[in-house]
């Protein structure tokens, strides 16, 4: 099958393609400066034109370039043994995550993901004051319902941020939730590969046909 009967299988006008484009951008400018986000700013966008369950495994291929391009020179800032403390959580709460996404329906999916992103502004309005310092044994709910709301509905890492800049200086914290969101997106992919979400190729080719606008993001967002 041709790239263009493959790209045909998306029902993208020229106004479709350029509002697409232009969320994924303002997404990994969001990405490229607080380090998560990017299903925050690109869903409500996207949603317009393709189910949630093909939103995120298609923003998880495109985090997992970027996150890799953020690690690597932060990466010897990272702050192993509070990296090891989430992993097993996250790694718990994205399994979940997954599970739920592929079975449910998907006008649940839009309701959940509506209330999701209703909830962070609410909170991101309200609540001014962070916690100055959570214990240790704060990484099991944060890390699980972050892993949880990262295969869900793409973005999780601000709880991995509430968490990691409470306990660490902000350039550890900024490095190690960037090695944090790396593994995830390396356990989402895995696990959605695994289901055969990735065996549809006109999702890796939107995902390929994406990239410089991912790109541009991250270059203008530092």
């Amino acid at each position: 099958m041709s790239v263009v009967a493959l790209l045909n299988q998306w029902p993208f006008g020229v106004v479709d393609w350029l509002l697409i484009e232009l969320g994924v951008a303002l997404a990994y400018i969001v990405f490229g400066i607080a380090g998560f986000g990017t299903a925050l700013v690109a869903g409500p966008i996207l949603i317009l034109f393709m189910p949630l369950s093909k939103i995120v495994p298609l923003l998880v291929l495109l985090d997992f370039v970027a996150a890799f391009g953020n690690l690597l020179p932060s990466r010897r800032d990272v702050v192993k043994p509070e990296l090891l403390r989430l992993l097993p959580c996250m790694a718990v709460g994205c399994t979940l995550g997954v599970i739920f996404l592929l079975n449910l329906k998907s006008d649940v999916l839009l309701l959940l993901m509506g209330l999701f992103i209703s909830a962070y502004a609410i909170y991101s309005l309200a609540v001014k004051v962070r916690p100055t310092q959570l214990a240790a044994g704060w990484a099991i709910p944060m890390g699980t319902v972050g892993g949880l709301f990262g295969a869900l509905f793409g973005s999780g890492g601000f709880l991995y941020a509430i968490y990691l800049n409470s306990r660490l200086p902000k350039d550890a914290a900024r490095a190690t939730q960037s090695a944090l969101i790396s593994c995830s997106t390396v356990v989402r992919l895995s696990l959605f590969t695994l289901a055969g979400v990735y065996a549809e190729l006109p999702l890796l080719l939107l995902a390929l046909c994406l990239l410089p606008a991912m790109a541009l993001g991250l270059w203008i967002g530092p």
